[in-house]
C-alpha cells in the first residue's frame, strides 16, 4: 500500500545563512565563464533551498563575486537567503532574495536560521 498524499504545507517567509564553496562549484569551468557560472550556481542553490523559482541576487553579492574580475572568484561566500512574499498580482506567491554576509573567517560556520526582521 502506498502512503496517502497529504496536503503540502504552504511556504512561509524564512531567512537562513549558508556558506557556499564557489571554488568547488566552478571547478573545470573556462576562465571567461567563472563569474557568470558562480552567479548561476548561487541562484540554483537558493532555488533548491527555498523551493522557489524566482531568485533575486542583491547588488552587494554581485559586486563581491565580480570584485576580482571574471576569472578570479572568492573561494567561499557567506550568503543570507530570504524567502519573501511576492506582490498579489505576481505569477509566483514567494520569491527568494540572496544577500552577501561579510565574514572575517569561514572556520566553524554552519547553516543558521536568522530571525526575520
Amino acid at each position: 500500500m502506498a502512503k496517502d498524499k497529504g496536503k503540502k504545507k504552504a511556504l512561509q517567509p524564512i531567512t537562513r545563512d549558508y556558506t557556499i564553496h564557489l571554488h568547488k562549484l566552478c571547478h573545470r569551468v573556462t576562465f571567461k565563464r567563472k563569474a557568470p557560472t558562480a552567479i548561476k550556481k548561487i541562484k540554483e542553490f537558493a532555488s533548491k533551498a527555498m523551493k522557489t523559482k524566482d531568485v533575486r541576487i542583491d547588488n552587494t553579492l554581485n559586486r563581491f563575486i565580480w570584485a576580482n574580475g571574471i576569472r578570479n572568484l572568492p573561494r567561499r561566500v557567506r550568503i543570507r537567503v530570504s524567502r519573501k512574499r511576492n506582490d498579489d498580482d505576481a505569477k509566483e506567491p514567494m520569491f527568494t532574495l540572496v544577500q552577501h554576509v561579510p565574514v572575517e573567517d569561514f572556520t566553524g560556520l554552519q547553516t543558521e536560521v536568522v530571525a526575520n526582521e
